[in-house]
């Protein structure tokens, strides 16, 4: 039996259609596709359509192939919807989260919920992208939320496309900053208090729940008749389901984004917890992702394509290590968020740090890549003071996972020792949701044993 797992990404997408053979989870690469922003009306926005055409592009690969998959799920990046009115028509531009119509959004909602309570309903730290200031931006600048009927997510849009069903899920609206976490349901006081419309909104789902059958148009379309399922729909929320093990740890999801953190039972919005920047977001079976959101490798992307992409991630690794340069920066400082030249933006932060002025591109690598390090030692260091306990062991999952030298500079940074890999976690993580639920293995335990007998998982010792 063949699982379809589409994970969409800010740059790319791609389809992994997955199977099980002899004990052991077996990967395919099917279709991979570009996605970005594209300015319209001001705006950073998605090209929905496109992706949905790239989308159903990859489900007719896989019925011309002849592999063809009894359930599919989709993944996405967080926070990011759609607006649709009583035609199901999105309303407005579906703006992109680097966007700045967020600008001072949250001090504007701050005057209708204090932060602090804010924070203690949701247990969500403010980032500027979160959906309920994109939310309060909208009802700021237009009257859309006056015509809307419901909001999608992303991926949940997608899902409605396929099936005409339309179902909201818990991992994603856990990264909205508008979930409480306890009743796993919008916080319906936190919504009227800003004055956006409840009826929008239906509870969240669980990963692992039918969607629907794809509707006769897409069946035709593509030449596949499956049963999409809710996956775990943010992407971390399915990357962090594919780490290798049942013990407690550290995680690193590493890609554009390094989410660095742990699983608790519960929320903790703590004062501690609030104040070292620390998020609760929704895992896979209802219990919490408790982490933080590090810049990552959207700094070292940034710098590639500036550099016209002559250079390969290898190569750029190499110019880091040949250099001898000290200087440290803030990774997480809005400075590198969206910046017309990444390289400029960190001279200048440099300069302001009264840092040594870098004197090439290796200097500047060599101080992204100690600036991320010397920030996952710092997070262990606070996550280990605010949950009580201490851990021994990293795991850095996704494409991240396969950078040898940031690896090394993490065991050396944290004291822990790293386990990198699996790679494609977050497809594996997709996959998951939909092989438990079709009986491939008995638990999650033992999907995540077969994980470790199924893909390369690299230790290294600090």
């Amino acid at each position: 039996m063949y699982y379809l797992a589409v994970d969409i990404g800010a740059s790319s997408g791609r389809h992994i259609l997955g199977s099980v053979e002899n004990g052991k989870i077996v990967l395919e690469e099917i279709y991979r596709f570009k996605n970005g922003n594209v300015k319209r009306n001001g705006h950073l926005c998605w090209e929905l359509d496109r992706l949905f055409a790239e989308i159903k592009n990859g489900m007719k690969k896989c019925a011309e192939i002849g592999k063809k998959p009894s359930y599919m799920g989709i993944d996405c990046f967080g926070v990011d919807f759609v607006l649709l009115d009583e035609n199901d028509n999105i309303l407005g531009d579906t703006v992109a989260y680097r966007d700045s119509r967020t600008e001072g959004m949250p001090e504007l909602v701050y005057e209708k919920v204090p932060y602090d309570s804010l924070y203690e309903r949701t247990g969500v730290q403010t980032q500027l992208y979160n959906s309920i200031y994109q939310l309060y931006s909208i009802k700021q600048t237009s009257d859309h939320l006056d015509h809307a009927k419901r909001y999608l997510h992303i991926a949940e849009y997608f899902n409605f496309l396929l099936t005409g069903v339309k179902k909201n899920e818990y991992t994603m609206t856990s990264t909205t900053q508008m979930l409480n976490v306890e009743e796993k349901d919008f916080d319906k006081e936190i919504l009227n208090a800003i004055g956006i419309p409840t009826s929008i909104f239906t509870k969240p789902e669980m990963p692992g729940t039918v969607v629907g059958k794809l509707s006769p148009a897409i069946m035709e379309e593509t030449g596949l008749d499956l049963t999409v399922l809710l996956s775990a729909a943010h992407d971390t929320a399915s990357a962090v389901m594919a780490v290798p093990t049942v013990d407690p740890c550290i995680y690193i999801s590493s890609g554009t984004w390094s989410l660095m953190g742990t699983l608790l039972p519960q929320k903790n919005s703590s004062l501690a917890a609030r104040n070292a920047g620390l998020t609760n977001e929704g895992a896979h079976d209802g219990s919490v992702r408790f982490l933080k959101n590090i810049m990552g490798l959207w700094i070292i992307q940034s710098i590639k394509k500036e550099l016209n992409d002559e250079y390969s991630f290898g190569q750029l690794c190499d110019m880091a290590m040949a250099s001898s340069y000290e200087g440290k920066m803030d990774v997480n400082d809005d400075a590198f968020f969206a910046p017309e030249s990444m390289l400029t933006a960190i001279r200048d932060y440099l300069a302001k740090k009264g840092e040594k002025a870098p004197e090439s591109i290796g200097d500047i690598l060599r101080c992204v890549y100690h600036s991320l390090a010397q920030s996952y030692g710092e997070t262990v260091k606070e996550i280990e003071a605010i949950t009580g306990r201490t851990y021994d062991a990293v795991h850095i999952i996704g494409g991240g996972s396969q950078d040898e030298y940031l690896n090394r500079l993490t065991a050396e940074y944290t004291g822990k020792t790293v386990y990198a890999g699996p790679t494609e976690a977050t497809a594996i993580g997709n996959l998951l949701v939909q092989m438990l639920g079709a009986g491939e293995f008995k638990d999650l335990p033992a999907a995540k044993k077969a994980i470790t007998e199924s893909f390369p998982i690299m230790k290294i010792e600090a």
